[in-house]
């Protein structure tokens, strides 16, 4: 096992999903922003790093049915599926880390809120943006969510990187063009201000 996967497997085995700072009941900038992509009901779309994330319970209630969840955690992932019940037999989970990731088939729209940030190397960035371009349709949608400038500097004991969308063009490159930029300060469990930011881009065709 990975120190990586290993750190995150013992979060999801030492706290409750309702305990981790990055947890949010209804997940409204990432609703909107998948809306505003206007993809069909039935486009396939992942949630990167979603492990307990509520997201995937709120896209099956709007209709969508093509979903797939990835995290490295089998931990978090089996928290979502015990809470989605008989509806988590129509999803996609996968139990992998997100730099080696192989996916089956291409998704029109890739959602990451707080996976990207973590990653503090860059041969750990160029092997996520490599698995991104295999994995997404051309002009397919990518939404990232990560600490703001002038947010915080660290998350679940460890070292993350803050994005502005300068920053974050520069990792993803050429190949994509940002279409939208929001902020939101979340609220963690403990209480505690954190400031995201929020962007979605378009594959170029």
């Amino acid at each position: 096992m990975s120190d990586r996967k290993e750190h995150w497997e013992n979060v999801y085995k030492d706290k409750s999903p309702l305990e981790v700072s990055w947890y949010v009941n209804e997940p409204v900038l990432s609703l909107q922003l998948i809306a505003n992509t206007q993809v069909s009901l039935n486009a396939p779309i992942i949630d990167v790093g979603g492990g307990a994330s509520l997201l995937v319970d709120h896209l099956c209630d709007k209709g969508y049915d093509n979903l797939g969840v990835l995290d490295i955690s089998a931990n978090a992932l089996a928290c979502a599926k015990d809470r989605l019940g008989d509806r988590a037999d129509k999803i996609e989970w996968y139990d992998n880390d997100v730099t080696c990731f192989n996916s089956p088939h291409q998704f029109s729209v890739w959602h990451d809120r707080a996976v990207f940030h973590f990653l503090k190397e860059e041969s750990d960035r160029r092997a996520y943006v490599d698995v991104l371009k295999r994995a997404l349709e051309p002009n397919g949608h990518v939404i990232i969510a990560a600490f703001a400038i002038g947010g915080p500097t660290q998350c679940s004991g460890l070292d993350i990187v803050q994005y502005n969308a300068e920053k974050l063009q520069a990792e993803l490159g050429d190949d994509f063009e940002l279409l939208e930029e929001r902020s939101e300060l979340h609220i963690t469990p403990a209480n505690k201000e954190q400031k995201f930011a929020y962007f979605r881009f378009i594959r170029k065709s």
